[in-house]
């Protein structure tokens, strides 16, 4: 009799490895599950914007009730396209020390992840964290938190997402 994996394992979060993170192919095997031993594993991937938009409470400054949605393209570090992001953030402090609450699902091979955290100063493209919440398919009792790093905003805004998974 097979026992459910008890740590998220993945097929791409889009979060692929860079740096001295878990590869892809890596990724989809059982090694980071409590079966193999309870260590967690770390996913590692880059997220293009492709979509953003800002629904602007009052033009021309931020304020609480401001609202953005995104959509990001997650690559490996070879450029393989290995799932996406979708979110949506609400202000909720205002002025030049923003504050956003932030939901974000990463489609990945295998299911979906799910986060919850407020992201400080959107406006400095700060780096942030947000706690897993839970996930789908391979990820179905995943636990942890996602690190995100803004490493270029030209042309387009692309963010290093670490996911931490335990």
């Amino acid at each position: 009799m097979m026992r459910p994996i008890r740590a998220a394992c993945l097929g791409t979060a889009t979060l692929v490895t860079l740096l001295a993170c878990t590869p892809v192919a890596a990724a989809a095997t059982d090694t980071g599950s409590a079966q193999a031993g309870g260590k967690g594993r770390t996913i590692t991937v880059l997220a293009e914007v492709e979509q953003l938009t800002r629904f602007p409470v009052t033009p021309r400054s931020v304020s609480q009730g401001d609202q953005v949605v995104v959509r990001s393209k997650l690559s490996d570090e070879a450029g393989n396209k290995v799932g996406e992001t979708h979110g949506s953030c609400v202000t909720t402090r205002g002025g030049t020390d923003e504050a956003e609450q932030c939901l974000v699902t990463y489609t990945l091979p295998g299911g979906q992840i799910t986060t919850q955290g407020v992201y400080f100063n959107y406006l400095d493209q700060g780096p942030f964290d947000s706690a897993i919440t839970g996930g789908t398919g391979e990820y179905k009792k995943a636990r942890g938190w996602v690190h995100s790093v803004t490493i270029a905003t030209t042309p387009k805004v692309v963010r290093r997402f670490t996911i931490h998974l335990v």
